[in-house]
């Protein structure tokens, strides 16, 4: 364990100056993006307690880029209380837990199909086709006719979220998992053959455990689709939780400093879901550590 410390603390240098580089260049980018805007109010006629635009690009009611202190007033402002309804901590966890029932479905969708197209070449060529078609549909034209037709046999609520996270994150797992139960050796497979094993036993002596980088490298991706999935299913659908909910009606206000909250507290559930699959991929395959 110890051996792992420096390389994870080296990997965390780049990071850092990638933040350093943001948080340095936000203030200047700020004033660009909103001096345009101010100098329009001013010139409108509007009071603010400033006198030259770029003295009122920080002070704008609804800037294009928020200010920092702005940011934290917000974040204040929609953050508390914590187990409110109407705040952000508790409309996160709704959208955090319609995003990883999704990945679960998405994940015993995707092995399962995964499963097939190893199988049987013949299914590959006949279903994978659909299965790249069935990416393509927008999921914001797809998402209301789901919630349609799931609300006619009764599934309600956070169900039909989840089914519509799964709907885009379960390709991904598909391919990568297909991919990865092709990618054992072939020597180890004729290995196989030679001791007479099962195709049960070469699954899952060989080929399932040959497929877990491919399939976890799968899941990082899928679990920000499902996370994407589930937003847009709220906004597209009728919610009365989930940061989709929070986003439009924000948008509907017009109050930009919420929509910007709102996108860094989502962005920070995804690099928290991601971490979540990256765990789980050191515990499960602790021999591939690097």
């Amino acid at each position: 364990m110890t051996a792992l410390r420096p390389s994870r603390m080296a990997g965390l240098g780049p990071m850092l100056i990638v933040a350093v580089i943001a948080a340095a260049l936000y203030w200047p980018l700020m004033l660009a993006a909103n001096v345009g805007p101010a100098g329009r109010t001013l010139a409108s006629g509007a009071e603010l307690d400033c006198q030259t635009a770029l003295a009122c690009a920080s002070q704008l009611r609804n800037p294009v880029v928020p200010a920092p202190a702005q940011l934290a007033q917000g974040f204040v402002r929609l953050s508390t209380p914590v187990t409110s309804p109407l705040a952000l901590p508790y409309n996160v966890g709704v959208t955090a837990g319609e995003t990883l029932l999704g990945l679960l479905l998405a994940t015993v969708t995707g092995i399962g199909l995964a499963l097939l197209l190893v199988a049987s070449r013949a299914f590959e060529r006949a279903t994978l086709p659909w299965l790249v078609a069935s990416q393509t549909v927008p999921v914001v034209a797809i998402a209301p006719m789901l919630a349609v037709l799931l609300g006619q046999y009764g599934v309600q609520g956070f169900l039909p979220k989840a089914i519509i996270a799964a709907y885009i994150a379960f390709f991904p797992v598909a391919v990568g998992m297909s991919r990865g139960l092709r990618s054992a050796d072939p020597l180890h497979l004729d290995l196989m053959r030679t001791y007479h094993a099962s195709s049960a036993q070469t699954y899952r002596l060989l080929r399932f455990p040959a497929s877990l980088p491919h399939l976890f490298t799968a899941l990082k991706v899928a679990v920000t689709s499902a996370l994407v999935g589930s937003i847009v299913a709220e906004i597209s659908t009728i919610s009365f939780s989930g940061l989709g909910k929070m986003l439009a009606e924000n948008s509907r206000a017009s109050d930009t400093v919420a929509l910007w909250v709102i996108m860094g507290y989502g962005a920070v559930l995804g690099v928290t879901l991601v971490a979540l699959v990256n765990a789980l991929e050191r515990w499960v395959t602790p021999w591939s550590r690097r």
